[in-house]
């Protein structure tokens, strides 16, 4: 195993359970006591984890700290990647879509690359690459300017007065957190007004979140839980929070944990839907 692979799983599991030993890690990868400790450096050194004696903990981010995007890719990447999946489904050849920045939606952008004639419009640099990189002459990708974040988002009055005239079938929206209290939410202030123009830009408004996103509360409200038309979340979304999405929220999808890698240009799987979908 690759030493970047090895760290990205610590971090994962920093990040789900909370702390590790090196005593345990050195057992379960089969390597040095001195090994993990370099991991650990490493990962602490990039923001990923808390180094601590003896092991590492999560790094313990509050309502207005924004964690870089390295810092969450690594985060629930099996539950983004089903989420991302599930969210697919909903985009048809020839439409407009857009994204917003963010690991979730960038993970879903990969998907999108297979979408025939798509216009996508984002504030995310990262979003933006992968559709360049994928090299489609038949999609068009409108990436806004602005103040680049820790998210790798273009935010501030040029980015929102570049989205004011813009109209798209789907936003697609990832957030920092999301609870019936305060919405939808971001850790950044600047952040914010650009996020909530876009928005609103859009027929159709798609929140992709993980469950972990669940009653995290950043300082500014990007938009109520009744804006939003879906939410697509994954199946580990506990059952109190499904209702309360339920009942604010046209559509809860569940994306399932073990949805096999979608070939291009098949469909995506059915996915789960709440109590209120079935009534």
């Amino acid at each position: 195993m690759l030493a970047q692979q090895r760290q990205s799983r610590i971090a994962e599991r920093v990040h789900r359970i909370g702390a590790v030993r090196v005593a345990e890690l050195v057992e379960e990868f089969g390597v040095s006591d001195m090994t993990v400790r370099r991991d650990l450096e490493t990962l602490a050194e990039r923001g990923l984890v808390a180094k601590v004696h003896g092991g590492a903990t999560a790094v313990d981010f509050g309502s207005t700290t924004e964690p870089g995007f390295a810092v969450k890719q690594v985060r629930q990447e099996p539950e983004k990647e089903a989420i991302a999946e599930t969210a697919a489904g909903l985009v048809g050849p020839g439409q407009a879509v857009a994204l917003s920045a963010g690991t979730t939606t960038w993970t879903l952008a990969h998907r999108l690359t297979d979408v025939a004639d798509l216009t996508v419009v984002t504030n995310s640099v990262p979003v933006a690459d992968v559709f360049y990189r994928a090299g489609r002459g038949d999609q068009t990708v409108i990436l806004t300017g602005g103040v680049r974040t820790p998210s790798d988002a273009l935010v501030g009055p040029f980015a929102v007065a570049s989205l004011e005239k813009v109209n798209v079938d789907t936003v697609f929206l990832g957030v920092h957190g999301m609870s019936a209290r305060a919405g939808f939410t971001t850790p950044n202030l600047l952040e914010a007004e650009t996020v909530a123009t876009l928005a609103g830009k859009g027929r159709r408004l798609v929140v992709v979140a993980d469950h972990t996103k669940w009653d995290v509360v950043g300082i500014a409200t990007i938009a109520s839980l009744d804006d939003a038309d879906v939410v697509v979340t994954d199946a580990d979304l506990e059952e109190s929070a499904r209702k309360a999405l339920a009942e604010r929220v046209d559509q809860v999808l569940l994306a399932p944990a073990d949805a096999p890698p979608r070939p291009p240009g098949s469909a995506a799987p059915a996915s789960k839907r709440t109590e209120k979908e079935t009534e």
